[in-house]
């Protein structure tokens, strides 16, 4: 994404990103966002009583955010690359049997990925915030919008936490780049970069 310096290719001139700054994200027009990552909770699971208090909480939460917010649901196959390259027994690989049953977990991990698609899903809580007045302190209306957001959630159980600029870059850029992010992942020396020749 933001990483193609060639116009015709880049799926930066695409997105309508003004920039992005202090874990904030600019949009034109005067509109900002900001990005909580949600984990979910498993509500087959809980007991009757339990699903009572989630869903009191939640028409609770609903009626007191701050500001209307949009959720993003991403769901992508699992990368299991890093982990199957630095699978290794490294207190037994000096026997040849166990270098031998290494390489076959390795085979049969990358087997079972191809013949069944492993999926992981990610939640993130999209949150708005539009400057209509120049005194407006926009980092100090979304902390605190976050903030409320945050702890309404923790009571359904959701643990939340603000994606900062690397992340964000990271999330767009894995979205639009997936096979490249994996190679290329990125990271702060990224950012600097970026700041310098976009900034």
């Amino acid at each position: 994404m933001l990483l193609l310096h060639d116009k015709k290719i880049s799926s930066r001139l695409n997105i309508n990103i003004k920039s992005i700054d202090k874990d904030i994200l600019e949009l034109p027009n005067g509109e900002f966002r900001a990005i909580l990552e949600a984990n979910s909770i498993n509500f087959d699971l809980k007991s009757e009583q339990e699903r009572d208090v989630i869903i009191e909480n939640y028409q609770s939460l609903l009626n007191s955010l701050p500001c209307p917010i949009q959720i993003v649901v991403r769901i992508r196959s699992l990368n299991i690359d890093n982990y199957i390259e630095n699978f290794t027994l490294r207190n037994v690989l000096s026997a040849q049997i166990y270098k031998k049953q290494t390489n076959n977990y390795k085979t049969f991990v990358k087997d079972l990925i191809k013949q069944n698609k492993i999926l992981t899903r990610r939640f993130y809580l999209i949150i708005p915030f539009n400057k209509t007045d120049q005194k407006e302190n926009i980092e100090e209306n979304l902390n605190l919008y976050c903030d409320i957001i945050n702890n309404n959630f923790a009571k359904l159980g959701i643990q939340t936490k603000r994606l900062n600029s690397l992340e964000i870059i990271d999330l767009f850029y894995s979205f639009y780049n997936p096979e490249k992010a994996k190679k290329q992942p990125v990271v702060n020396q990224t950012l600097k970069l970026m700041k310098e020749a976009y900034l």
